[in-house]
């Protein structure tokens, strides 16, 4: 799961990167992340709660 989520994230970022450089569309990143910097957060938290815990340690 989590080999997934770094994939995909890096074709996104990797993809909007992109998008940027062929003036497809403009990006301010500053005030994105000023803006949507607690969403990370969540991800985070909803990342954990849904990570399978190593119970073989018994």
């Amino acid at each position: 799961m989590k080999g997934n989520f770094v994939s995909l994230a890096l074709v996104v970022i990797g993809a909007l990167a992109l998008g940027v450089n062929l003036d497809l569309f403009e990006l301010d990143l500053v005030a994105l992340i000023r803006k949507w910097w607690p969403l990370v957060l969540i991800a985070l938290g909803i990342g954990l709660f849904f990570t399978p815990e190593d119970r073989q340690r018994q």
